[in-house]
């Protein structure tokens, strides 16, 4: 079998004499092709410039039980025991290779390689057998720990053998140390671990989002490829010490602790998809140049979210719902800061705070853990329905006010714009800030420029859909002829193989749809545009363009999405 013969691309990289080394291919449960931004210092309105190799092992996330069960089932070399395996890895004389060489190393072309424990490991040979598909080459060139810490299924026994049968260096002790090494005099330096899956658009502050491919694998999205949205460093809060601060109006004022907050307030729970208002910037680039992070279509993600309702924390605090009658916003604070102190803020309306079905939290856990350190640990505030923006990390203090939020998050950001409008005659006091997000919906699979082989006859769209405001997407239509065709797609709100929960109350439909569907290839065409478009129970539909919802900062960019796909005919294929 290919998947158990001798790797014999070792030497067609000149790094081992095989009449000195012998090395033995087997089974890795996944490999994906790494790909990343890299990303300049500064702030939130530079661009990423080019791919880089820290994207991810993507295809890690995808067909793991595929792939090992097509592993085990075929797997008959002599086996060894772990004890025997671990004396072979400690003695063998493998080359030092560094981390720039194994980064070189990321195309089938020139080998598919990864790094476990410091260790080396070519698995091109692999790559063909991948019962994931085109999966396996999204990534290449990263660690297998970060994938094997979310799918536990690849950290056993007799994976780890296999693993092992690839090995073909040690990664430079240099660059292991590089890995770990932290700058005391970076403010960046304490922020946490990121899962290398993500596609970087800013390093610092860091902002980043999952492959399109695997946004659509989860109805729930897992914390460690939820994308990440930051404006300042990461603050690094004791929960032991944590209290949140209620102010505001007169005969208000309240002080919790993290225990206190968790023990004086009943536990209220949301499934609640968040979408930053630059989603699918990248779009709007194409068009014109505009100012910010250059987001694709997967800086939204879906989260169950635990925590009390801000709107019983408000009455603990002597706002009766009568203070809508004398205030009218909600300002938010975080934790975090930047060099002169300033934190980041926003605010929302006061109304949507105290509404009983405005569920309003102050969240403390995320998919049923505390609160991950990059979405706000320990306490955020989660304001379904509404842009990202407004949903506040590391929540420090909440002010009951006549006004918005003086933030420049609130002021000077986040708002939409006339395509005629330019950087010389913007007003940002002329537009309100963004809340409630328009109707969206984008493509995930297949990618923009794949390839489809006419002998499958026919072709799987995916995708994910959503509306602002609790307004619940109704329809999703795809086209696979740029619109000038149509039909209507499968759409599910639960993970695959459960049963969908009862429809959510109207105006409280918080979370995406996924949606799906097959279609036949037509038989003349070589190319497919294929197309898609949401409608939300308003009846709100994307516009077909993009040039008419240009704005200067880019956001709210929610056009048809469009991918363009190659049909190759059987006689193309070598």
């Amino acid at each position: 079998m290919l998947l158990l013969r001798r790797c014999h691309s070792l030497t067609r990289f000149g790094l081992l004499n095989t009449q000195r080394h012998q090395v033995t291919p087997a089974v890795v449960s996944c490999a994906v092709r790494l790909w990343s931004s890299s990303s300049e210092d500064g702030g939130s309105y530079q661009r990423a410039h080019g791919p880089s190799w820290r994207h991810g092992l993507a295809g890690l996330l995808a067909g793991t039980g595929a792939v090992l069960a097509y592993g085990l089932h075929h797997h008959k070399a002599e086996q060894q025991d772990s004890s025997t395996v671990q004396t072979i890895e400690k003695t063998s004389a493998f080359p030092i290779i560094s981390q720039k060489e194994v980064t070189t190393h990321r195309s089938l072309e020139h080998g598919i390689w990864v790094t476990f424990k410091g260790g080396v490991y070519d698995i091109t040979k692999f790559v063909a057998m991948h019962p994931g598909g085109n999966k396996i080459l999204l990534a290449a060139g990263g660690a297998l720990e970060p994938f094997w810490a979310l799918y536990a299924v690849h950290n056993q026994e007799h994976v780890l053998e296999m693993l092992s049968e690839y090995k073909v260096g040690e990664l430079s002790a240099e660059d292991v140390k590089k890995q770990k090494a932290i700058k005391t005099s970076d403010p960046y330096s304490t922020d946490p671990e990121r899962h290398p899956a993500l596609h970087i658009n800013n390093l610092k502050p860091f902002n980043a989002e999952p492959p399109p491919e695997l946004l659509s694998d989860s109805f729930i999205t897992p914390s460690a490829i939820f994308f990440k949205r930051n404006h300042l460093p990461v603050p690094q809060v004791d929960a032991a010490s944590y209290h949140l601060h209620i102010e505001g109006l007169p005969g208000g004022v309240l002080t919790l602790s993290l225990e206190e907050l968790k023990t004086r307030f009943p536990k209220h729970t949301i499934t609640a998809t968040l979408q930053c208002a630059g989603n699918r910037r990248s779009e709007m680039n194409k068009v014109k140049q505009v100012k910010g992070l250059n987001w694709g279509i997967a800086a939204i993600s879906n989260a169950t979210w635990g925590g009390a309702r801000l709107r019983d924390v408000l009455l603990a605090a002597g706002y009766s719902p009568d203070v809508a009658q004398r205030a009218f916003h909600v300002q938010f604070e975080g934790l975090d800061k930047d060099v002169t102190g300033t934190t980041y803020g926003a605010s929302i309306p006061l109304n949507k705070a105290v509404n009983e079905e405005g569920d309003v939290l102050l969240a403390y856990e995320m998919n049923g853990e505390d609160i991950p350190p990059d979405h706000g640990y320990p306490v955020r505030a989660v304001v379904p329905g509404t842009v990202g923006a407004r949903n506040v990390k590391w929540l420090g203090k909440i002010i009951v006010s006549t006004e918005e939020s003086s933030s420049h998050w609130q002021q000077n950001d986040y708002k939409g714009f006339s395509p005629g409008t330019d950087w010389d005659t913007v007003d940002f006091k002329s537009a309100p800030a963004i809340q409630e997000l328009p109707i969206q919906s984008a493509i995930t699979v297949p990618t923009d420029g794949a390839v489809v082989d006419r002998s499958s006859e026919e072709v799987t769209v995916k995708g994910y859909a959503w509306s602002g405001g609790g307004r619940e997407v109704v329809r999703v239509d795809v086209s696979l002829d740029g619109g000038k065709t149509w039909q209507v797609a499968q759409m599910r709100s639960s993970e695959k193989g459960q049963a969908p929960g009862p429809s959510p109350p109207p105006g409280r439909a918080w979370a995406w749809k996924l949606w799906e569907v097959t279609a036949p290839l037509p038989a003349e065409a070589q190319e497919l545009e294929i197309v898609c478009k949401a409608v939300d129970n308003s009846y709100n539909m994307q516009p077909d363009t993009v040039p008419p919802i240009w704005n200067l900062r880019g956001v709210l960019s929610n056009a048809w999405h469009r991918v363009k796909v190659k049909i190759r005919e059987d006689d193309d294929e070598e």
